[in-house]
C-alpha cells in the first residue's frame, strides 16, 4: 500500500485530473468501468500466480530439507 503512495508522490492533483480527462475522452465513460474491471482481474491473477509460485518453492524447499534429514538419519543407522 505504501509503495503505491510513493509512486504518486510527485504527481499533483492537476496532473491526475488532466490524465483522467484524457482517458475519459479517449475511451468514453461507458468503457472505463469495463477496462478497470479487466485490469483488476488481471492484477488479481498475477498476484494469485505469484503467491502460488512462492508456495510451491517453499514446499519444495521444505520437502528437500526433510528428505535430506531422512537420508542423514539412514546413514547414521547404517554406520
Amino acid at each position: 500500500m505504501n509503495s503505491c503512495l510513493l509512486l504518486l508522490e510527485g504527481i499533483s492533483i492537476g496532473e491526475l485530473t488532466f490524465v483522467f480527462l484524457i482517458v475519459l475522452l479517449f475511451f468514453g465513460s461507458k468503457s472505463i468501468p469495463k477496462i478497470a474491471r479487466t485490469m483488476g482481474r488481471g492484477i488479481r491473477q498475477i498476484k494469485d500466480a505469484s503467491q502460488q509460485i512462492q508456495d510451491d518453492i517453499k514446499n519444495s524447499v521444505s520437502s528437500d530439507e526433510s528428505t535430506n534429514v531422512n537420508n542423514s538419519d539412514k546413514k547414521k543407522l547404517e554406520s
